[in-house]
């Protein structure tokens, strides 16, 4: 059996090599026998069996279970040490991540809680607790935490998943897939996983929230070699992808200072108007995701093209005009 971690020299410390132990039982889900961990790590088992007790001893969870050492990942810790500069990017994403949670995830909390514990200031410190407390207080939703978890411990291990998936027209499929990756996106604050189909024989993205029920199958995988999570969502304005297409909007000179301020996307070119008003041009793989934040401009965007967004706008206009009576 090939253990996913390095071969070490034994030049290394004992506190080196007792994290890098701890490090290969937690990246093998079924464990590892003393030989196997020997030979990863260049020393003789009886140095392997001494280190399994001191790791037992200062708590970390491992087990024996058939002749092999195994890590409870459930349990399991990692010790960081932050700086302040370090703390404060983390207090940023912490911020992010409670701004767009809007479900009630016991992870979440528990995970800023613990963040905000190792943080080296107290001011950063006490704000990572009440992101925490923005998120304790998001609607319960035990459904969707179970799904989550499932899909996690899934994509860890590299198993597939049967899961039973409603559509946005409300009807239900069951299949099983591969889970490749798993992305937040702010629009709509929902969450996906990005998993080869085995009923469509393709990568599909889906919304988590849309999946009633998933099982983990006593069955491995292995990730396409030439899918790439990055290169794949870096044209996406949000997860979905396709044929790239080219939008172009112009801004009024109102807002224009505002629209420069911000890399909207990677791909984004930004022309400056005679009247102070600007042109973002910007290549995205579905223009459908645009669509929410070209209308939270309201009139001081106007789509210029694709043709297709444009009369979506102009629809919508249209239904707003209806609805306000004007």
């Amino acid at each position: 059996m090939a253990l996913k971690e390095a071969h070490l020299g034994r030049s290394e410390s004992r506190a080196e090599r007792l994290k890098r132990l701890e490090s290969i039982l937690y990246r093998n889900p079924h464990g590892a026998s003393a030989r196997e961990l020997a030979r990863a790590l260049n020393v003789d088992r009886r140095t392997i069996y001494r280190d399994i007790d001191s790791l037992t001893r200062v708590g970390v969870p491992v087990y024996q279970e058939g002749g092999r050492f195994c890590l409870d990942r459930e349990c399991s810790l990692t010790t960081v040490r932050l700086n302040l500069n370090e703390a404060m990017a983390l207090y940023i994403a912490a911020r992010l991540l409670s701004r767009h949670s809007d479900e009630h995830n016991p992870h979440v909390i528990s995970a800023l809680e613990k963040l905000a514990t190792a943080s080296p200031d107290p001011t950063i410190s006490e704000h990572i607790g009440r992101a925490a407390g923005v998120v304790r207080n998001r609607r319960r939703n035990p459904s969707y935490v179970r799904v989550l978890e499932t899909l996690t411990r899934a994509w860890a291990d590299k198993r597939q998943v049967h899961i039973k998936y409603c559509s946005s027209d409300g009807k239900i499929t069951e299949r099983v897939i591969d889970p490749y990756f798993l992305e937040p996106s702010p629009v709509g604050y929902a969450c996906y996983v990005i998993a080869y189909d085995h009923l469509r024989s393709a990568v599909r993205t889906f919304k988590v929230e849309r999946i009633k029920e998933a099982t983990i199958l006593d069955r491995e995988y292995e990730v396409d070699p030439d899918f790439d999570p990055y290169e794949r969502l870096q044209g996406c304005w949000g997860v979905m992808w396709g044929d790239e297409t080219r939008v172009r909007l112009k801004f009024s000179p109102a807002v224009a200072r505002r629209v420069k301020e911000s890399q909207w996307h990677p791909s984004q070119v930004v022309e400056d108007c005679s009247d102070g008003a600007c042109i973002l041009t910007v290549r995205v793989g579905a223009t459908i995701e645009m669509l929410p934040w070209v209308r939270s401009w309201g009139g001081e965007v106007e789509v210029l093209e694709p043709p297709e967004l444009r009369e979506q706008v102009v629809q919508e206009i249209a239904k707003l005009r209806k609805a306000y009576g004007v």
